[in-house]
């Protein structure tokens, strides 16, 4: 079961991921980080193996992720390093992930996605923020389950984002056929998506040892933004308030991500939503931080469950 205490740790926002796992050793212990090539998903990737771990990067692009795997035992001496491709928008290249896997596996860091994107969408008609920040990889959880129970004592993260903030899922129209498509918006709902998965997964599969997080990794600038004009990008730091220091790096961005996948201040800890290194609260209004109440309401987290089982059976 989760405890119901917040949690709270000695680490802050200017935390980097390499601080985070200092002390640890995670030897023996195996990971996967989606995204694992570039922003802060080279940089999880990097801590988890800086602290002894077996990790696995699952990118789209595996020549990248060879360069950046190579450039991670440099820097960390680990070469258990390895590369995996990864399409979480196509549902084949899921599947075919999972029947390669084998074993045991410890840490799952759901990081890739994109963002406020254009009207894409996938073959199967799904808008495509959706269909890879949520669908992808609600299906490699699904699929690697037995893998993740077999660790005894795995965890799940959940990258979400503040954006999550702008919309719930709209259940009525996820995929903006009645509605017309907002790339912000589209992004907002599948961040929400992103959480209510840690809060239904945590209920079904906490008794197996299975614990899972969402959190906000902070403003960082990373080929995340490819899609956003610089323009807006100046703006959204205005709105945020925080001037030009509003931008973490990537080492800061992914230490929330860390922190979630490895600590031990962390364990046994699941459904919650973090921000900076700490347990955050439910958003306040006038306020970019914190979690909107929707996002962690049981209902509709068992409601995206079952949506998105028919979605991957459709």
């Amino acid at each position: 079961m989760t405890t119901s205490t917040p949690v709270s740790t000695p680490f802050s926002r200017e935390t980097t991921a390499l601080e985070v796992v200092r002390d640890l050793d995670l030897t023996g212990r195996r990971a996967v980080v989606t995204g694992g090539a570039s922003g802060i998903g080279v940089e999880t990737a990097r801590a988890l193996a800086a602290a002894g771990a077996d990790v696995t990067l699952a990118v789209r692009n595996p020549e990248a992720g060879q360069r950046a795997a190579a450039e991670i035992t440099g820097t960390t001496g680990n070469d258990r390093i390895l590369v995996a491709p990864l399409d979480l928008a196509d549902l084949g290249s899921v599947a075919s992930f999972v029947r390669t896997w084998d074993g045991p596996l410890h840490m799952l860091v759901n990081n890739a996605g994109i963002m406020a994107s254009p009207e894409m969408r996938t073959e199967q008609g799904w808008e495509m923020q959706f269909a890879t920040n949520h669908l992808g990889h609600f299906a490699l959880a699904t699929g690697l389950y037995r893998s993740l129970a077999a660790a005894e004592g795995a965890r799940i993260v959940s990258v979400s984002s503040a954006a999550h903030l702008r919309s719930p899922v709209v259940f009525s129209d996820i995929h903006f056929r009645q509605r017309p498509y907002d790339p912000w918006q589209a992004y907002g709902q599948s961040k929400t998506a992103n959480v209510l998965f840690a809060v239904d997964a945590t209920r079904r599969w906490a008794d197996d040892g299975i614990f899972t997080n969402a959190l906000m990794p902070g403003a960082i600038r990373t080929n995340l933004q490819r899609y956003i004009s610089e323009e807006e990008l100046d703006r959204m730091r205005t709105q945020s308030g925080g001037g030009a220091a509003y931008w973490k790096t990537p080492e800061q961005g992914a230490a929330t991500s860390v922190l979630v996948a490895a600590s031990p201040l962390v364990a046994g800890v699941g459904g919650r939503y973090f921000e900076d290194c700490q347990e955050a609260g439910p958003n306040q209004p006038g306020t970019r931080t914190g979690y909107a109440p929707y996002a962690r309401d049981p209902e509709a987290a068992e409601r995206l469950w079952q949506v998105s089982e028919e979605h991957l059976r459709a």
